[in-house]
């Protein structure tokens, strides 16, 4: 990759996601830094390194819980970017969000990168009494909307959540996380796969980890790989005393991207099957993607859009995603169907290499990123 000498600079921000997120990092400023940006990145407790291009810059905050992190390490990476002088910001937070009317006042282009329909999300945490959720969802859209339509562009992580945008700010485009074709891996022989299965990612009841785990009870001759952090101790607590988990559970904790290929090259099908809560429905699971690219069955939750993606391109199957019963018949029918297991992974692979990559995704970003460069130095 060349920097021009009067490269335009940008930066992004995030306060909740870590330097090397794969969204913000690994696809959206690896691509721009190859492009010839010049980009940063301002992460909380970062290492500060130049990495592909990209140069990570530490807001340095003592760890904190939840809510100090909204306000402090928020205002933190907001000050330490502010410091860079960029050409275009670019923030991956809802709360950053006040910090935006902030940059613009400054003349700055900023770009709202939406990962996912918050006030959708916002419905279903547990940590908000469930008297008070839909009032503050409505409040938080209202507060999100107002300054969404004066930024600059609105990128969201999928069409459902663009189509909100679009409505505010005619300047919205979904930009997938569809997977990296440069991290396709070789497909391993199904013959030499064990028989396990894996879910990877977040681990929280909300994305149904409780009733896979139950489905196991169900399943013989099978172990669950289970890779991720969980988002609270008191329920890590309860599945890890359970003896289906102590039996058939093998728990790798937090891994790097090149153990969950690992990961995904000895099992023979992925799961994401999320319970169906509003910010679930029209989501689509960075891992649902990944699975598909390693070459092995879905098995996911029966919402309508993944319907589409999971069984139109017949490369996995649809469950009730809070029937445990019905999640293991379908893990029992791929285990005992090795070649329509085989047939569906195949199935799934291809269509990522057709349609669902990053590389299509990257080009709308470039260009993007573009026409803001061209009005930036017009003005």
């Amino acid at each position: 990759m060349t920097i021009q000498p009067n490269a335009i600079k940008v930066c992004h921000m995030t306060s909740a996601h870590p330097a090397d997120d794969v969204r913000i990092f690994h696809k959206e400023c690896v691509t721009l830094a190859n492009a010839g940006f010049q980009v940063f990145l301002v992460a909380a407790n970062a290492q500060e390194e130049i990495v592909k291009g990209v140069q990570i810059v530490s807001a340095n905050v003592p760890p904190a819980g939840r809510f100090s992190r909204m306000l402090k390490t928020s205002k933190a990476v907001y000050k330490k970017a502010l410091t860079l002088d960029a050409d275009i910001y670019h923030f991956h937070d809802p709360e950053l969000l006040p910090y935006a009317l902030r940059l613009k006042r400054r003349g700055k282009k900023v770009i709202y990168d939406a990962h996912e329909d918050v006030p959708k999300q916002i419905m279903g945490k547990f940590w908000i009494n469930k008297y008070i959720r839909r009032s503050t969802a409505f409040c938080f859209r209202m507060f999100e909307n107002f300054i969404a339509n004066r930024l600059d562009h609105i990128l969201t992580a999928t069409p459902f959540i663009r189509d909100r945008f679009s409505a505010i700010n005619s300047n919205a485009t979904d930009i997938n996380n569809f997977p990296l074709l440069s991290e396709l891996q070789e497909q391993s022989d199904w013959n030499i796969k064990k028989d396990e299965i894996c879910y990877i990612g977040g681990i929280s009841q909300i994305r149904g980890i409780e009733e896979l785990v139950h489905a196991m009870n169900h399943v013989e001759g099978v172990k669950l790989n289970i890779a991720g952090k969980f988002s609270q101790v008191s329920f890590e607590e309860r599945l890890k005393s359970t003896v289906v988990w102590k039996d058939k559970v093998i728990d790798f904790g937090f891994v790097t991207r090149k153990q969950t290929a690992q990961i995904m090259a000895n099992s023979k099908i992925g799961i994401v099957t999320f319970l169906p809560l509003p910010n679930h429905v029209d989501a689509q699971p960075n891992k649902m993607f990944e699975y598909m690219s390693a070459g092995i069955p879905v098995i996911g939750s029966d919402f309508p859009l993944w319907r589409e993606i999971i069984v139109k391109n017949n490369c996995g199957l649809c469950v009730d995603p809070e029937n445990s019963l019905e999640i293991a018949e379908a893990i029992n029918f791929l285990m005992k169907n090795p070649e329509e297991s085989e047939r569906m992974g195949a199935n799934g692979r291809k269509i990522i290499l057709e349609k669902y990559n990053w590389e299509a995704e990257g080009k709308k970003l470039i260009a993007i990123y573009t026409e803001l460069s061209n009005t930036s130095l017009r003005s």
